[in-house]
């Protein structure tokens, strides 16, 4: 199918990651405050019985103390962090919850472990809105977010065939020097650029960081060879509870260069196996002896 505008595109990259996976109520047009409320109401279902939130929703204040956290973060390293540090902890301010007023409670967030499962949620932003940093531009529009736990972790921008991808890494790169990537949107992990026949993934680098197309990657199958059509994209890639695993397993926190990573298709395989292999073993066996595993960039265990 040759899609000839944004919006057609748009519409079925929708509808095929409703099929693996993500919710069929779409956010379409949210602002940042709306996220935050629509972050807030999750919170709350998330948390509500008596030891965190006592059935009392979190206040407006409340929600300025995670968003607040969230801006003293700063950087994807540090947020991802923060994502997968399971939980963040408010002083209460609800009156209608005097067990916990003034006292400090920790609330779940996001369980890494929780993949398709438990209390996670999956949710699509359709066309979120960015709001300018300056007087003299106007408000800008993404293409698709997605939102893990009510946290947009994922931005997709696409573009119609016919369009370079580098048409759509172009536009995050102009997304990031306007400073569109703050506030709640700083959470955002991992850029996919997508046109019909072709895409490429990349960590988010921050407004500290610089760009890199070295560091522009294709999604490959086990064999590794290249999946550019957005159908495999969709599926391989973007799929629950593929992009859970990427968010809580596959981006690699780098302290040593201030760096976020996001695994290459064929590190994650190897990692994966690995993974298995481990979680296979009998380590009740007095005989069975622990290590190390190493290998090099490109390797895979057997």
């Amino acid at each position: 199918m040759i899609f000839r505008t944004e919006a057609e595109f748009e519409t079925a990259v929708i509808a095929a990651l409703q099929n693996k996976g993500w919710e069929s109520r779409i956010l379409v047009y949210p602002t940042e405050e709306e996220l935050i409320k629509n972050w807030a109401d999750i919170l709350f279902e998330n948390n509500r019985g008596i030891d965190r939130l006592n059935d009392a929703p979190l206040t407006s204040t409340e929600m300025q103390q995670i968003i607040e956290k969230v801006m003293a973060l700063r950087t994807p390293l540090k947020l991802n962090g923060f994502i997968n540090g399971k939980t963040v902890s408010i002083i209460r301010d609800n009156p209608k919850d005097p067990l916990h007023l003034g006292k400090e409670v920790s609330l779940k967030i996001y369980d890494r472990h929780e993949i398709a499962a438990g209390q996670s949620r999956y949710q699509i932003a359709q066309q979120p809105v960015f709001r300018s940093k300056s007087k003299i531009l106007h408000d800008g529009r993404g293409d698709l977010i997605l939102l893990i736990n009510g946290m947009p972790v994922i931005l997709i921008e696409l573009k119609k065939n016919g369009v370079p991808v580098s048409e759509a890494y172009g536009q995050i790169e102009k997304y990031s020097k306007n400073g569109i990537f703050s506030g709640i949107f700083s959470l955002v992990q991992i850029f996919v650029a997508m046109e019909p026949e072709e895409a490429v993934y990349f960590a988010n680098p921050g407004s500290d960081g610089g760009f890199n197309p070295n560091y522009y990657f294709h999604w490959a199958d086990f064999n590794n060879e290249p999946l550019n059509h957005w159908r495999d994209v969709v599926a391989y890639l973007l799929s629950i509870p593929m992009a859970h695993q990427m968010i809580g397993f596959y981006t690699v926190a780098d302290g040593a260069d201030g760096v976020l990573k996001v695994m290459r298709s064929y590190q994650y395989y190897a990692a994966n196996e690995i993974s298995d292999r481990v979680a296979k073993m009998n380590w009740e066996d007095k005989h069975r002896l622990g290590g190390y595993i190493w290998h090099t960039t490109g390797e895979r265990v057997i």
